[in-house]
């Protein structure tokens, strides 16, 4: 009976990549919102996404599945590099600037709620009771986070950080939809650094070209946070996810990594000082509520 197997099931596997992936995305907002004390937050988004490139293709050559993308693959390549890498990381580097790093977190996991209606109605995604009340619930945890008593819109300072946080959403969505309608070749994951590969060369110009002349402040802490935005909150990160879809599959995944933005408030919470409200923590719970409703399948509902 000893013989009987001491290693991991298949699920137990998937499981600890889930949570290695929620921490990964989760932290990585408190060390964005600390990091761009530091660096620009352009040069910091370029850095980052070039480490986990550098990263994620030393660890598929080790694995031995380092393959070169073929014309089939040109169009996840685009998508993701540019609109969910690219776009979105200079978007919301820069956002922390300006925005508490929870509420950051929150609008940035806001991409379901734009896929669903547009899904709907261009891709003919199945519109169910459950998707209108979960997108209904969603829109009311948005109101909650701007709503006149938590949110001063008088502060341009938070509307324009919180708007670029809602663009960098958007733009995350035109992947997701492309992602929906994509013959795959390689798997997601040797498609990553590619993907990361075009990212850093839609960021860099932007680090050039957009950023301010604010000075690098290099020092020990600083090169923790960008080796860990890098290599833990970006390369590590899209392993984890991919290998946990592998194993538990993407709906399990994806609503499992909902726990991103909660760990993501809860250590800027404890270590960043930043205010839990009741708006806050009203809108946290509606819409990742909604998200779980948006995106769990129908053929899951009895």
């Amino acid at each position: 009976m000893s013989n009987l197997s001491s290693s991991p099931s298949k699920n137990q596997v998937g499981l600890a990549f889930l949570i290695m992936g929620i921490f990964s995305y989760g932290w990585l907002w408190p060390v964005m919102r600390a990091g761009v004390e530091y660096l620009p937050p352009l040069w910091f988004a370029f850095i980052r996404v070039f480490l986990g490139f550098v990263v994620l293709m030393a660890v598929l050559a080790v694995q031995g599945k380092l393959k070169l993308p073929t014309r089939s693959d040109l169009p996840a390549i685009l998508s993701v590099g540019i609109c969910m890498m690219g776009l979105y990381v200079s978007l919301v580097h820069t956002a922390m600037d300006y925005i508490p790093a929870g509420r950051g977190a929150l609008l940035g996991y806001l991409t379901p709620l734009f896929v669903t209606p547009v899904a709907i109605i261009f891709l003919k995604e199945k519109m169910t009771t459950i998707k209108g009340i979960g997108l209904l619930m969603g829109l009311g945890g948005l109101g909650f986070l701007f709503n006149p008593l938590d949110f001063n819109w008088r502060d341009n300072d938070a509307i324009f950080g919180s708007g670029l946080c809602l663009i960098a959403a958007i733009s995350w969505s035109v992947a997701i939809l492309q992602m929906r309608v994509h013959k795959w070749n390689l798997t997601p994951l040797q498609l990553g650094p590619w993907q990361l590969l075009l990212a850093t060369l839609v960021t860099l110009p932007f680090a050039i070209f957009v950023e301010d002349t604010r000075q690098f402040d290099v020092n020990t802490q600083s090169t923790l946070l960008i080796l860990y935005a890098g290599v833990f909150g970006t390369a590590i990160a899209m392993w984890s996810v991919a290998n946990s879809i592998r194993s538990i599959g993407a709906v399990t995944t994806s609503i499992g990594l909902l726990g991103g933005p909660v760990v993501a408030i809860s250590t800027s919470v404890l270590l960043l000082g930043e205010k839990l409200s009741i708006s806050l923590i009203t809108g946290l719970i509606l819409i990742l509520s909604g998200i779980v409703l948006v995106t769990w399948p129908s053929s899951k509902r009895k």
